[in-house]
């Protein structure tokens, strides 16, 4: 990846940026049972349920649901308010819709198959670029990097720029993304990125102390 930056980031820092955090990430990643699979309708049923809350939160009532409805088929043919009842206590009905309307078009307009592109992909109800960014890279092994407010917030702090008050939508940080990305295994990066600010550059109290990345990065160094 050559792509002209909006900002100086020397390759030699990305390098090391890369080895730290995944060296970091083979012990610390977390286990969600959407990680295990590399089936395509399992990881979208999980980004959809994922939107706006938290992990920890969603890992008991998503075993439950996959249960229910193992495949696009017994999803389809559910009643919207079974659906609506099982994710009653992530809040927030419009997961329950998607989900609902999600399977429908599946069936009708894919064969039961979920899209292979990204282009296709956020067609579907509640489908955005990162959704399907993270769909295609988790399920279909592409290397597609994304941006969320953990994964901005570790490359503004390390790196020393501002993205935009949007940071989804943020031109700069989806080119930082795809440019710091490595070119294989974009998936397990991407998890790495969204646990390691889960879980170490937090929002606030961020954990700078125990940070692999302390020694080279923006954050401390202004400190």
């Amino acid at each position: 990846m050559n792509l002209e930056l909006d900002f100086y980031v020397d390759i030699n820092q990305i390098k090391w940026f890369r080895r730290e955090l995944l060296t970091w990430g083979e012990k610390h990643r977390r286990k969600f049972p959407w990680r295990n699979t590399k089936d395509a309708y399992a990881i979208l049923v999980a980004e959809l349920m994922l939107q706006k809350t938290n992990a920890l939160l969603v890992a008991p009532l998503y075993e439950k649901f996959m249960e229910q409805y193992p495949t696009v088929e017994a999803l389809a043919e559910a009643q919207f308010t079974d659906i609506k009842n099982i994710l009653q206590p992530l809040g927030l009905s419009f997961r329950a819709e998607r989900l609902y309307k999600t399977a429908k078009i599946l069936i009708e307009e894919y064969q039961g198959k979920i899209p292979n592109t990204e282009a296709e992909l956020v067609k579907l109800p509640g489908v955005g670029k990162y959704t399907a960014r993270s769909i295609c890279a988790n399920a279909f092994g592409q290397s597609k990097a994304v941006i969320d407010t953990n994964v901005a917030r570790i490359f503004e702090r390390f790196f020393g720029f501002e993205g935009g008050r949007v940071k989804s939508r943020c031109p700069l940080l989806w080119q930082a993304a795809e440019e710091i990305a490595p070119e294989n295994n974009v998936g397990i990066w991407n998890l790495t990125l969204f646990d390691f600010g889960a879980g170490v550059c937090t929002a606030k109290n961020p954990h700078c102390g125990d940070c692999v990345l302390r020694e080279q990065c923006e954050f401390v160094a202004e400190e």
